[in-house]
This record gives structure tokens, sequence and C-alpha cells, in this order.
């Protein structure tokens, strides 16, 4: 281990652990530096705050790429090729370290796989003590401390040794990087690839929209931009239709037309998209649209609403046929249900034999009208019992009256078996005179309909 040694900037001492080999590399601007690193307290125990071999991935960063924590492109820039030193770095640079640690926990568990390459000022979060999800992050933040940094240098790719990626341009090489994605992009859906061809698209937007950030709302500048994104948008679209993402689409669309509702093509787009999820009204409304704002389409169109309602109908025979189905498959059902239950077919008897067994069971007003035509029929034979049938027409709910109050007649009536009934529901009292009394006029039991409600079928 050699001695300490300060660099030519303040607030820092490297302590070089191993040497590297060769010759120390170039470092100009778009520089690709691959290295790992490991963060430690300066207490006595060196408690270690992150470690990349750790995680299992090592760390990649372009210089002069504008990274939030710039003292890592000085120690880096300091190193040779294999060469694993430490660096004290004094709290006037490591204020940011927890916003950048963040950051690249969530890479190492698959999250924001680009979050750390968004090169956005942190000077208003360091002292904004909110939580950054990490007990020891946010004591961090709170108060911020020296730090030890073990740096290993793996890799040095020089810019033109490799593809760079859309995070680690410029904005001029940004916008020089757009059409060449626009090409790709539309070569790849060409070839059918349409899911590689989202993914160049995706990247050419993202080099926009960033550069977009920058210029002030709707002035000419931003405008352009944004006639841009929108045609690399409608070319994602395009993909997801193939794709047959219909709701995406339409959800891409509409953010086009609230914000241009002049937009012919995402009309038309989102026309498709609705046919495709069977919406017939909004997707002959957006075709319409499209022939408001462009007549030369009216060929398109009709063809388009031709198809339509092509599509329609045919799905409405379909809807038509299956729940046709679906309710003669229930009505069967039913049926079935009915033959293997024979006794439910006569409800009106069941319930009116259940009223006369059970008295106290049955509803107030019909038992006391049952009950006052029975002491009416019994009085034919005995007019002696005038008194007790007044009593009970007298009384909604009357009590039963015991066995040796009751005529023989009363008796016979309260103890009929079902089947003693005739097909029209009615019986006949016998007197215990030895003469025969005029038989009452029939008496239709007028039962309540509590079962036949199970035995229809829907549509019935």
């Amino acid at each position: 281990m050699e001695d300490s040694m300060i660099l030519d900037v303040e607030g820092i001492k490297k302590t070089i652990l191993y040497g590297g080999t060769g010759a120390k590399p170039k470092f100009v601007t778009g520089t690709k530096v691959t290295f790992h690193f490991r963060t430690q307290l300066c207490n006595d125990e060196r408690t270690v705050i992150d470690d990349s071999k750790k995680a299992g991935m090592p760390m990649e960063m372009v210089i002069g790429n504008m990274f939030k924590l710039d003292v890592w492109e000085t120690l880096l820039m300091s190193m040779h090729i294999g060469e694993v030193a430490e660096f004290w770095c004094d709290v006037i640079h490591t204020g940011l370290y927890p916003i950048v640690a963040k950051s690249l926990r969530r890479i190492a568990v698959g999250k924001d796989p680009v979050d750390w390459h968004i090169h956005t000022c942190g000077m208003a979060n360091m002292f904004a003590y909110h939580s950054l999800g990490y007990d020891d992050l946010d004591e961090l933040q709170k108060e911020p401390q020296p730090l030890y940094f073990v740096m290993e240098l793996l890799k040095v790719q020089q810019p033109s040794e490799y593809d760079r990626e859309s995070w680690a341009l410029n904005d001029e090489e940004r916008l020089k990087a757009v059409p060449v994605l626009h090409g790709q992009g539309n070569k790849l859906f060409k070839q059918g690839r349409y899911e590689d061809a989202t993914l160049k698209y995706k990247e050419a937007i993202m080099c926009i929209k960033n550069v977009q950030s920058k210029e002030k709302a709707w002035e000419a500048p931003w405008l352009k931009l944004e006639k841009m994104a929108n045609t690399l948008t409608l070319n994602y679209c395009q993909c997801l239709l193939r794709m047959e993402e219909y709701y995406e689409v339409i959800e891409h669309t509409s953010d086009i037309i609230n914000q241009h509702p002049g937009t012919m093509k995402a009309f038309y787009m989102r026309g498709k998209a609705h046919m495709e999820v069977w919406d017939e009204t909004e997707a002959r409304n957006d075709f319409m649209r499209v022939l408001d704002l462009d007549p030369g389409m009216k060929k398109t169109i009709k063809k388009e609403l031709a198809v339509l309602k092509m599509r329609m109908e045919v799905k409405n025979e379909e809807d038509r046929l299956k729940y046709k189905g679906m309710f003669a498959k229930m009505a069967s059902e039913q049926d079935s249900l009915e033959l293997e239950n024979p006794d439910q077919e006569i409800p009106e008897q069941t319930c009116q034999v259940q009223d006369m067994e059970n008295p106290e069971e049955a509803p107030g007003e019909e038992r006391a009208n049952s009950m006052q035509k029975t002491a009416e029929m019994t009085l034919a034979s005995d007019p002696e019992q005038t008194t007790t049938a007044q009593s009970c027409s007298d009384n909604v709910i009357p009590e039963q009256p015991t066995t040796q109050d009751l005529t023989a007649e009363q008796t016979t009536i309260e103890e009929t078996a079902p089947e003693q009934f005739d097909t029209n529901h009615t019986f006949v009292v016998q007197s215990d005179s030895k003469e025969a009394s005029p038989s009452p006029e029939p008496m239709c039991l007028e039962a309540q309909d509590t079962e036949s409600s199970d035995h229809m079928t829907p549509g019935n």
C-alpha cells in the first residue's frame, strides 16, 4: 500500500491499495468508464454503506455527462486500469451521495434502470430532509459527513469504441440520434419485428423529450420538437396495433388529440383501435372526424366503415346466438329439475293444507277467514253452535279449540289429508244426523302462489 497522497483538489486524499497496469488512459468527454465502488463511513468500524460487488453489478459512467456526483469523475481520472484506490472525500464533495445511492440501490434490484442517468440538480433535495426510503441514507442527508470511496477501475472506452446510449448523449448528440433511431425503427417495422421497432421509437422519443424539456412551452423550438415526437408516437402506436395492444393505442392517440385536435392520423389510428375493441360509436366518430380533416381520405374511410359495419353485424349475430343458447340451456335445466321433483307441481294444494294443519303458522287474515267459514259450515247442522261461531268471527287469529270443544265435523275438516281433496280443491261436510243434510255450496280454497315463481324460466 502506498502512502496517502493528496490530489490537487481540495478535500480529497487518495491511497493506492493495488497498482494498475499500463499507461494512464486518456479521459475525454464521452469516455465511458466501468468500475466497482465501495462506500464507507469515516468511523472506527469503517461501516460499509454500499458495495457494487455485493450487488453483483459494476458501475458505468460517461465522462463529461454531468453525473450528479461529479467528484467521482475526478477520482476515476486519476487511476490506471486495474488499479484499486481508497479516496477520503470531505463533506463538500459528499452532500449529494444519498440521492445517488438511492438510485444505485434501485438499479441493483431491477427498478428504474436509468434513474441515475437523470442529471438534475439535487441541491434543494439535499436540505429537504424528506425520506429517501432508506434509514442510513436519511441520516446522511440530514447530517452530511466525509466518506471513503474505494474504487476499482475495470475498463475505459473511448467515444468511438462503443455504441452510446441516449442517456450518455448531450443535447446536440441526442437530436442527431433521433433520425437514426427513427430509420432503424421503420426498418424493423417492415421486417415485422414490431417489438424491436417500439424500442427504437421509444428511445428516439426520449431523446426529443429530454431536449424539449429545456425549451419554453409552445414557442417555435418547442413546437418543432413536439411535431417530431408526435410522428414517432404514431409510429409507435402503429406497432402496438400489430401487437394487438389496442387500449394503449387509444391512450396515446387520445393524448395527442387532446393537445393537437387537428392531427388526422391520430384520429384514424384511434378509430382502428376502437373498431378492434368493438366500440362502434367511437370508431365511427373518429373515422368521420378524419373525413372532416382530410376529405382526400374518403375512399379509405368508406372502406373502414364498411369493414366496421360487417364486423358489428357478425358480432351481433354471434351475441344473439350465444344468449339464445344460454336461455335455452337454463330452460332445459329448469325442466329437468321439475321432472326430478314432481311433488312441486301443485303448489296451491300444498300451501293450503299447511295452513289448515298448522293454523298458527298461516297468515293471520287468511287463517281467520278459513276458521270463520269452517264454523259456518258446522252450524248448518247444529244451530246451537252460534255463540262459538260468533266468537271465531270476532277474532283475527282465534285460539285453537280443544278436541272436546270441537264437533265431529270440525275434527274431520281439521285432519283432512291432502289426497282427500278433489281436483277442484273442494270438500263436503258430513253431518252426524241420520238424515242427510243438504250439501253446502262448494268452497274454493285460495292458496298463496308461493312456489310458482320458482318454476318460471327467464324471459317468460
